[in-house]
């Protein structure tokens, strides 16, 4: 089984801005990553490949496999779905709440097609048993757009529905989610820059943002 994370560091998570300088927002958007993949490889998923442009560096120590595309989001991994043969888990690099446990549930599901819905009707995870047959089509409502695309292609499907694999980090007030059910890196940078230890003009301008 191969683990595919869509990544991008450069100008992220503008929705954050007003909570996190751009700066901030790369750095975090990285710590992001670095959780995502700890969870993998704690669930026994080695093999992981990360998918970004070349302007969007990724750190050289995550010991993953760095896969550059200039396509847009759904070009990429379709095309990279026909490339492998194993199943393949894909999980979004803004779900840092998610853990080991997660993980191994979704791939011991017993069914073609595993969907984590996202809030607001996305797709935060796709658990594709057969790559080569089923295509993505992310944005808008997504999640409905993957039921239909199983549907079409008789593909069984499971929901598996999460509030913490749910919760994407978009908006200023995620980063109070990830504060009450975070963990790992992701964690200790919003409670050093919001929680308690934090200083009291970061915390002020969170709590006027939700």
């Amino acid at each position: 089984m191969k683990a595919l994370i869509p990544y991008k560091k450069q100008n992220a998570k503008s929705r954050l801005s007003p909570a996190l300088s751009l700066r901030e927002r790369e750095h975090f958007v990285e710590l992001m990553l670095r959780d995502v993949v700890g969870s993998l490889r704690k669930a026994g998923v080695n093999s992981i490949d990360v998918l970004t442009t070349p302007s969007n560096g990724v750190p050289s120590d995550l010991g993953v496999n760095i896969l550059l595309s200039e396509h847009d989001l759904n070009e990429a991994i379709n095309q990279y779905l026909e490339s492998v043969s194993e199943p393949v888990l894909i999980i979004m690099a803004d779900l840092p709440m998610v853990l080991p446990r997660h993980i191994s549930e979704i791939v011991a599901v017993e069914k073609d097609l595993v969907i984590v819905p996202g809030k607001g009707g996305g797709t935060n995870v796709l658990f594709i048993r057969n790559p080569g047959s089923f295509h993505v089509r992310y944005y808008d409502s997504s999640f409905l757009n993957h039921c239909r695309i199983a549907e079409e292609m008789r593909q069984s499907v499971h929901v598996y529905d999460s509030f913490l694999l749910s919760t994407d980090i978009d908006e200023p007030h995620d980063l109070i989610e990830v504060m009450l059910h975070g963990h790992g890196l992701s964690k200790a940078y919003v409670d050093s820059k919001f929680g308690m230890e934090g200083n009291g003009r970061s915390r002020a301008r969170l709590e006027l943002l939700q």
